[in-house]
């Protein structure tokens, strides 16, 4: 398997167009883990594994602007969830980038995505004939950490506006689609599955005090 990808043909969407409601309200990609930004710690490990990137985000752009990334709000209003912000996400490539053929989503709060994400759902994808993959830990999918084919991008506006579709692997369901299984990261002498999500403020907390424990951990 080749370890790297076209990078004008895979772009990359990070969904941070919630409310984060469990968060305590206000940007949960702005969150710092170990002096650093969620969001930060994910650009830092998505960026070379694609090319162009945008940032679905509602609200004032401004806050994003020392990323140098362009902002694409909802394309449908009312905060209607991931499945609206991978459907921004594609249609957001399709204009701006027609030759992108693929998009990556990662939602903006999973500081520990492998550096081998794209890789890996890519060559799963081709070898399964599928336009979909997402990723897999411990037995169980993250459907918002996934591979879109741009191809799907007007059957998911039908069922997003149309259908009134919210959930993200009812939708999948209705295509092939390729799971991907990584294993834990490793933080000093502690595991952590790669797709670990700060929903709350103690999640935060329990994670900072393995780069306290640590110092050297470069994750």
């Amino acid at each position: 398997m080749s370890d790297v990808v076209r990078s004008d043909e895979i772009a990359a969407v990070i969904l941070a167009g919630g409310l984060a409601r469990r968060m305590g309200g206000g940007d949960k990609a702005q969150k710092m883990l170990a002096g650093q930004s969620l969001l930060d710690r994910i650009l830092d490990r998505i960026r070379p594994q694609v090319g162009p990137l945008v940032i679905n985000a509602n609200g004032d752009p401004k806050r994003f602007s020392q990323t140098g990334l362009p902002i694409a709000p909802d394309v449908i209003e009312g905060h209607p969830g991931p499945l609206a912000g991978v459907l921004t996400g594609l249609e957001w490539v399709a204009k701006n980038y027609p030759k992108c053929e693929w998009m990556v989503s990662i939602p903006c709060d999973a500081p520990f995505i492998p550096l081998n994400l794209v890789v890996r759902l890519k060559a799963e994808m081709d070898k399964d004939g599928h336009n979909l993959a997402c990723a897999q830990s411990h037995g169980r999918s993250h459907p918002v950490v996934g591979l879109w084919s741009l191809s799907l991008m007007e059957d998911l506006r039908q069922a997003v506006v149309d259908e009134e579709l919210r959930k993200v692997d009812r939708w999948t369901a209705r295509h092939g689609i390729s799971h991907v299984d990584f294993e834990d990261v490793v933080i000093g002498d502690k595991k952590i599955d790669p797709f670990f999500n700060a929903n709350k403020p103690l999640d935060l907390d329990e994670v900072e005090k393995l780069f306290v424990e640590d110092p050297s951990c470069k994750f």
